[in-house]
């Protein structure tokens, strides 16, 4: 070798001699390796025991994980840790049991039933419809009314203007037609009769009040009285018995306090003389019942109440049965009973 060449060698760094106990460097973090140079310490924890092979469940362990109770109250639902690999748990079936509603149809029939069985009634309405055409419109009216009534009682229907008070003593009087439903007297169904035997039926079985009175302005009070009569005898049975009809339509004026107005027309009558005139010739027929559409509704509050009065009086001393529809609630608590009339049935 020349010189210049070992002057080379002589330049070139000098190989560091290995050492056995110099391990290379390892990335921070990883387990047994050394840090590097100005790296974090790590705090080097020691391995974990070897898991133990967990022995296999016995018979009766695994009943009774299959027939553990969940909590939300389901039985026999394995939990998840049990189920194969890959299958996903049922879902949850148990719930709060909804109470079902009653249809208003099973309301209305129930009541139906309970009406028809009462014993005693006198006038009885069962499942009664109404509407009436308004142009294009059907309007309901009543929507199912079922109703009882005694013989002898005095029963007055309250609601609210438009409710159908007026409609339902209509149709108990016959003066309409139900479009459902059944209207019983005295055990006889009377709804589905013919027009002649209605209208006998109202002439001698049936008394009826309006609010607006319906005198005939050409007669006397008396001979308003004794209109009734007239309609149903002929001419010639009419005059045969007129002094008898007249002392009975005398003796009702009387009562009702109009005994010194016989002669005089409606034009000349107050408006409470024209109610009483008007209850007078409702009763000339000796009637069962009497219907009552707001006999107080166009009086004063005083003449409303000795209105009232009498009807009172001849429901307690003659037995007569009374039905009559009013908004004033104070009216109504002079009645025996009293009912409400809502969105077309009665309310319970």
């Amino acid at each position: 070798m020349n010189d210049e060449m070992k002057q080379l060698l002589d330049r070139l760094p000098k190989k560091r001699p290995h050492d056995s106990s110099v391990r290379a460097p390892v990335a921070p973090g990883v387990r047994g390796g050394q840090p590097l140079q100005g790296g974090p310490r790590l705090e080097l924890s020691p391995p974990p025991p070897p898991r133990a092979a967990a022995a296999p469940p016995t018979e009766s362990q695994a009943t009774q994980n299959q027939t553990t109770t969940a909590k939300d109250g389901s039985h026999g639902t394995p939990s998840p840790h049990h189920l194969p690999q890959g299958q996903a748990p049922s879902p949850r079936t148990a719930s709060p049991q909804t109470p079902v509603p009653v249809k208003q149809s099973e309301i209305d029939d129930t009541e139906a039933k309970r009406v028809r069985s009462r014993v005693g009634d006198q006038l009885v309405a069962v499942g009664l419809k109404k509407s009436y055409q308004k142009g294009n419109l059907e309007v309901p009216v009543l929507a199912g009314v079922n109703l009882g009534v005694k013989e002898g009682e005095f029963l007055a229907i309250v609601g609210q203007s438009g409710s159908g008070k007026s409609t339902l003593l209509h149709l108990l009087g016959t003066l309409d037609a139900p479009d459902a439903g059944e209207i019983h007297f005295d055990g006889r169904r009377i709804d589905n009769q013919s027009a002649s035997v209605r209208d006998r039926l109202r002439n001698e079985r049936f008394g009826m009040i309006f609010q607006f009175y319906h005198l005939l302005p050409e007669l006397t009070t008396l001979e308003n009285v004794l209109a009734p009569l007239m309609i149903r005898e002929s001419t010639l049975r009419y005059f045969r018995h007129r002094r008898r009809h007249q002392a009975a339509a005398t003796e009702l004026l009387e009562m009702v306090g109009l005994g010194h107005r016989l002669k005089h027309k409606p034009r000349e009558l107050s408006g409470g003389e024209m109610q009483r005139a008007a209850i007078a010739r409702a009763l000339i027929a000796g009637p069962d019942l009497l219907l009552a559409d707001e006999p107080t509704g166009n009086l004063d509050q005083a003449t409303g109440h000795e209105i009232m009065k009498l009807l009172g009086t001849l429901n307690q001393q003659q037995d007569l049965t009374i039905v009559m529809v009013t908004h004033d609630s104070a009216i109504a608590e002079q009645a025996d009973r009293t009912i409400s009339l809502v969105d077309g049935r009665i309310a319970s």
